[in-house]
């Protein structure tokens, strides 16, 4: 029985050649292949407005866009996030798309923080970074701090686990070989729904 996967291109440029967009792709085929079923969310598709207040975070009505990533998020057994590493973090604009989705209500079961206890509770997940830096430097200099913030901080605080990574460093400097390698480990990737 095949699983119901949500993969998250989190590249804000809509360009065709990026990437992300290619690893996204290979992942996705790789799973409808084996009989997953994929949907996927292009953060450079959606229009929403950045939240401002608590007040907006906890009260207000998230906008049409949100309310339908909130679906894919709820229908959704495994999450999959692709963005590439700008400034040592996730782009800003996948961050606004986090916040706006993960409302109190929504991903933590109430107004009151409960960690694990809203919606999303159960669900797997596998993040795919990319950066210019070699992914050894990310992950011992640099402690990999944004990713890890990532899976402890928001994604293990909504009950989404457990929650596999995957980084792709150097990628100006990759050969097409390497560059085509790692697409077909997105693909394997995708077949095992990991």
């Amino acid at each position: 029985m095949g699983r119901r996967i949500l993969i998250v291109d989190g590249h804000p440029d809509p360009d065709p050649g990026r990437y992300c967009h290619a690893l996204a792709s290979s992942y996705a085929k790789g799973a409808a292949g084996m009989g997953h079923v994929v949907h996927r969310t292009n953060l450079s598709e959606l229009d929403f407005p950045d939240l401002r207040s608590r007040s907006d975070w906890e009260d207000g009505k998230p906008p049409a866009a949100i309310l339908a990533f909130q679906g894919q998020l709820a229908w959704a057994e495994h999450i999959v996030i692709i963005y590439p590493l700008w400034l040592g973090s996730m782009p800003a604009r996948l961050k606004a798309l986090l916040e706006q989705a993960f409302r109190p209500d929504f991903a933590q079961g109430g107004k009151t923080v409960s960690p694990g206890g809203g919606k999303l509770k159960g669900r797997s997940a596998r993040i795919v970074v990319t950066m210019g830096m070699p992914a050894a430097i990310y992950r011992i200099f640099y402690l990999a701090h944004s990713l890890n913030s990532l899976k402890r901080n928001i994604l293990a605080l909504v009950g989404i686990g457990p929650v596999r990574d995957t980084i792709i460093g150097a990628v100006e400097s990759r050969s097409d070989v390497s560059r085509k390698r790692c697409l077909e480990h997105m693909r394997r990737l995708g077949e095992r729904a990991a």
